[in-house]
């Protein structure tokens, strides 16, 4: 019995590598204070201040907690008219989550008069995400050469960390056993 919830375990161990890489994260927006209006003292550029201390990735989510409010997802000219007829997301439930589909700008306001000129107002700037390795071309002329140069390269590479994941796993299943 004891050997099968240890090999439960080790398999466990070895899916759930496999999904580290795609690990995205969610933002509360304001931290503790929230989706509100801010105070004087806070000033009008809070929620900026707040989104540039964060890293933002595709795949993300910003989560609003606001009570009495609405947030809005608008275009860049509507954020700096602080209004918006047609908003590309309206949402006034109190809980709105996200989601950070693609890499850019996003303009948020709120959609209660006034709120958005007196400092709820933010903009998030979701990053590219990195671009493949490029292999580096050889200045040789002969291609035979070039190809197996870069081959112990190429090898290097491909170890990844799953791959060392997989290692210390086995290494400790070994020990399980």
């Amino acid at each position: 019995m004891a050997s099968v919830s240890k090999a439960s375990l080790l398999i466990f161990l070895f899916f759930s590598l496999h999904f580290f890489p795609v690990i995205s994260v969610e933002f509360l927006v304001g931290d503790d204070d929230g989706w509100a209006l801010p105070s004087s003292k806070s000033g009008e550029q809070m929620y900026n201040e707040w989104a540039s201390h964060n890293r933002f990735k595709v795949g993300d989510t910003v989560h609003f907690k606001y009570e009495k409010d609405s947030v809005m997802v608008v275009t860049e000219a509507e954020y700096n008219k602080c209004h918006s007829a047609h908003p590309i997301l309206f949402s006034n439930n109190g809980d709105t989550i996200f989601s950070l589909d693609r890499p850019g700008l996003f303009y948020f306001i709120s959609g209660v008069a006034g709120h958005c000129e007196r400092g709820q107002k933010m903009i998030i700037k979701v990053l590219e995400p990195p671009s493949p390795p490029v292999p580096k071309q050889n200045g040789t002329s002969n291609s035979s050469n070039s190809s197996h140069s870069s081959g112990a390269v190429d090898m290097a590479a491909a170890i990844s960390a799953s791959t060392v994941g997989l290692f210390i796993i086995s290494f400790f299943g070994v020990l399980l056993f």
